[in-house]
């Protein structure tokens, strides 16, 4: 699916919403969580040519495919994070939205311990 079809969809779901949220609320926002959901779904397979691309380089760089596992956890964490907090903040809960932008950043820092360890590790080594 291109960008185009998803913009389309996301506009004809926005135009739906609009209208129930002032018959039925619940089910505008329902329909808008329907549509995000149903929207990264489409989207994986082009994601999972990023991440092929993304190891095949490493494989030519020689790098440790561990740490790009890492990287791409972080990545996964930061869109997964952002999704859900902006679900909240379509629902009206923007307090919500931010909690979960802070237990992203903490789980960020989390799996970036042993990139953060290795590039200490490498720099002591460089310098006497």
């Amino acid at each position: 699916m291109d960008i185009w079809q998803i913009v389309g969809l996301a506009l004809i779901v926005t135009v739906f919403s609009v209208v129930l949220k002032q018959i039925r609320p619940e089910i505008a926002l329902q329909l808008s969580i329907l549509a995000g959901a149903s929207i990264f779904i489409l989207i994986l397979s082009k994601v999972r040519v990023i991440v092929d691309l993304l190891q095949t380089l490493a494989d030519q760089a020689n790098i440790s495919s561990y740490y790009l596992l890492i990287i791409l956890k972080i990545v996964g964490v930061a869109y997964l994070a952002e999704f859900g907090a902006q679900i909240c903040r379509d629902a009206g809960e923007g307090a919500l939205a931010t909690k979960i932008e802070l237990a992203a950043k903490v789980g960020v820092i989390i799996l970036a311990i042993p990139i953060i360890v290795a590039i200490t590790e490498s720099l002591v080594r460089l310098v006497p």
